[in-house]
């Protein structure tokens, strides 16, 4: 009988302990008030399920290459910093428990403008410089504990998450 491979590097099945919801100041950075509701609420393990609502300015973070060699460094990257009425049309990622057991938080986001006639998309990482206009609500899926786990990865050099 030979070894079956997978092409996973982790996999996890667990119960949804409860949904977080919560509406962000107008002004704020989207990705603090994260931070925040995911310390007050003391979410170790978790998904983003949902964020909606508009911004005033996105900050877009994406790969211009991958580079030779790990891990990426910023000059493999380009920040877009778009200061224009966006609609957030989605967030996603996780929360994961670093070794020392506070959170790690790794999300991305699309949002869309207007250029000219015509709606344009974009999407990225979320980074800090990311404000809130107006209605913009988060939903965090709560995992139990321990659910996620962010690991450091030999191949990246850089944290990625692990699921139980």
């Amino acid at each position: 009988m030979t070894k079956e491979t997978s092409l996973l590097s982790s996999m996890g099945s667990q119960s949804i302990q409860r949904i977080v919801q919560f509406h962000v100041e107008v002004g704020s950075d989207l990705l603090k008030a994260i931070e925040e509701a995911v310390r007050r609420e003391r979410i170790k393990s978790g998904v983003f399920v949902s964020g909606l609502g508009a911004l005033s300015k996105g900050v877009f973070r994406n790969l211009i290459h991958f580079p030779k060699e790990y891990p990426v460094r910023d000059d493999n990257r380009l920040y877009l910093n778009l200061e224009a009425p966006l609609e957030l049309v989605s967030l996603g990622g996780w929360v994961a428990s670093k070794p020392d057991g506070t959170p790690e938080i790794h999300c991305h986001f699309s949002a869309s403008t207007v250029v000219g006639d015509t709606v344009t998309t974009l999407g990225g990482h979320l980074t800090y410089g990311t404000i809130a206009g107006i209605k913009v609500v988060v939903a965090i899926a709560v995992l139990p504990d321990g659910a996620a786990s962010a690991v450091y990865d030999d191949y990246t050099k850089s944290t990625d998450v692990s699921f139980k």
